[in-house]
């Protein structure tokens, strides 16, 4: 059960002042919660023999008073300091998770849902920080509080009765750790569906347009209905669990109190204890309820904390399948692009991807990449972000091996524009801006790439210009627009090599040539590579390679190709012709 606590001992080895202060306050205030019920039986006893004096009876009320007010700044402090360190431990997991999430490469989120993810970056780290801040509370309560009571009752009222009064804790014990177990098991059950709830809203919203274009409304609904009657099921059973804490308690802790009334009375009777010392061992065996229940909270608290504090470190605990070089090299700026018969397969495929695939291009050249769909134009691109392990064959960059290179030089070179653009919802200034290298730049730069990736007219046409919200994933865009302002992100960036991956398939013909233009003058010596259905994009290339089945089935320059006859000239000749007719 206390595992939790021994798995988060770094965090209170960080902030052991914190925490020691707050415990040490909290059992200072616990002692002096004792007080009052014992001047509480001195009292009644004075009262009752005729031997309390008004004047001890003036300095006993003073002293309580300033024993209130004590007590309560006391509590102020311990309180402030151990919760306080229960949303710190809060704020440094999910700042961990973020910076975790961000270094992972795409074999973490083929294997992790993200509606799952999301799970463990709420609710599990909530249930953590309880276990950091209440479950502290509960512990202390439950052990030196109790502890203290229960020494003060042996020692200073009756050992006999303290005795007969827990008679019914080691039922209490028995019933706590079987409870504890269930709650442990449920919630990790729980917690599970509640992440694929998650991941089923996500998909969703985000599909929502398909949904209603195949009229699959109901069907969704009823999908998600399911779902949300599982999640609701297993919360109930952790819930069945749960209610049976309070009762058990109650039960026994009623037990406890009849004994000690019955038994106590028995006692004044006989003159083993007298009237005032029985009010004060009931007052503290009231004080004990608290410390009795708090068993069940913590067992709660703890398992839960402890299931979710798993989940947690099952995120943390991925390594990533790509890992930088000990020994990285620092190159400048990349002078030439070197692919060596390269040979790769995706961690999930079973069969390889690309095949023997090489080509030099240096810097300030144009490489296309052509074929039909799945012939690997996106693997070969990914191969110089780093995505996946490298596969067989070499990869250099001016001479030094893809492997050696730092992350942070190799991909601050790097401008990608992918198939499906990603903008962030927020202005459409701000999604372009996110391309430099401060996530800022001058008017000036903006206006450049607006213009170079063929956006600067559709500016008068959006609700509030630049200014305009994008909404979640560019939704307020068409697909066009999406690509172009993804376009103009990345050459505000002005990237030694930029990548276009299929970047110009939702734009018509006009406005393609129009960036490609705006992209020739804009990147007149710098490196550029562009895969493309449409060989339009592509006849400027210094180099064009046609891919089939991740092979290398032609390359050369289109003139070269076009004389060949091959798939590129039987494509171009496709192509000419639909264009041909359009026209028409």
């Amino acid at each position: 059960m206390f595992s939790v606590l021994v798995k988060l001992k770094w965090f209170f080895g960080m902030n052991w002042k914190r925490y020691t202060l707050a415990i040490t306050l909290l059992v200072v205030t616990g002692i002096i919660d004792i007080i009052p019920p014992w001047l509480l039986g001195y009292l009644i006893d004075g009262i009752s023999q005729n031997t309390l004096g008004t004047d001890d009876f003036h300095r006993t009320m003073v002293f309580w008073i300033a024993l209130t007010i004590v007590g309560y700044l006391i509590t102020y402090v311990w309180h402030y300091k151990l919760f306080g360190g229960a949303f710190v431990l809060e704020r440094l997991l999910r700042s961990n998770l973020i910076g975790h999430f961000l270094r992972m490469k795409p074999t973490f989120y083929e294997r992790n849902r993200t509606g799952d993810l999301m799970a463990r970056s709420t609710n599990d780290l909530n249930a953590v920080a309880t276990t950091a801040g209440f479950g502290i509370l509960t512990l202390v309560d439950s052990t030196l509080f109790m502890i203290t009571i229960l020494i003060v009752m042996a020692a200073g009222i009756s050992l006999k009765l303290t005795l007969a009064a827990l008679l019914p804790l080691p039922i209490m014990a028995i019933a706590m750790s079987y409870y504890g177990k269930k709650i442990h098991e449920r919630f990790m059950d729980a917690q599970n569906a509640f992440g694929e709830l998650n991941d089923g809203v996500l998909e969703s919203v985000s599909g929502v347009r398909v949904i209603r274009a195949f009229v699959r409304e109901e069907a969704s609904a009823k999908s998600f209905g399911a779902k949300t009657d599982e999640v609701l099921e297993k919360n109930i059973a952790v819930a069945r669990i749960d209610a049976l804490f309070e009762p058990t308690l109650k039960i026994l802790v009623g037990s406890s109190y009849l004994i000690g009334l019955c038994y106590g009375g028995y006692l004044v009777f006989h003159s083993e204890i007298t009237l005032g010392e029985l009010v004060s061992f009931n007052v503290f065996l009231g004080m004990l309820i608290w410390p009795m229940f708090a068993i069940g909270e913590l067992i709660n608290i703890m398992q839960r904390g402890n299931a979710s504090l798993d989940r947690v470190e099952e995120t943390l605990g991925y390594k990533p399948d790509v890992k930088e070089s000990e020994r990285s090299v620092t190159v400048g700026e990349p002078t030439e692009l070197d692919f060596r018969h390269v040979t790769f397969r995706y961690p999930s495929s079973e069969t390889d991807n690309l095949r023997d695939v090489s080509f030099m291009l240096r810097k300030g050249e144009t490489l296309g990449v052509v074929g039909r769909t799945g012939s690997g134009k996106t693997t070969l691109l990914r191969q110089l972000l780093r995505e996946y392990p490298v596969g067989k064959g070499d990869i250099a960059v001016s001479g030094v091996p893809l492997q050696q290179l730092k992350f942070d030089e190799l991909l601050g070179w790097i401008g990608y524009v992918p198939q499906q653009p990603i903008l962030f919802s927020r202005t459409v200034r701000d999604n372009i801006y996110f391309g430099s290298s401060d996530g800022a730049g001058n008017e000036e730069d903006l206006q450049r790439a607006l213009k170079r990736a063929a956006f600067a007219k559709d500016i008068e046409l959006l609700p509030d210009g630049l200014d305009t919200m994008v909404g979640e994933k560019g939704v307020a865009l068409s697909g066009g627009q999406k690509q172009r302002v993804s376009i103009a992100r990345a050459l505000i960036a002005d990237p030694d090599i930029l990548m276009l991956d299929d970047a110009l398939s939702a734009v018509d013909a006009k406005t393609e040539a129009e960036i490609i233009d705006g992209i020739r003058t804009e990147r007149a010596g710098k490196t550029t590579l562009i895969t493309t259905h449409r060989l339009s994009a592509v006849q400027h290339a210094d180099w064009i390679i046609v891919l089939d089945e991740g092979r290398i089935i032609e390359q050369g320059k289109h003139e070269e190709l076009l004389q060949r006859g091959g798939w590129y000239r039987e494509q171009y000749d496709r192509q000419q012709l639909e264009a041909d007719i359009e026209q028409e």
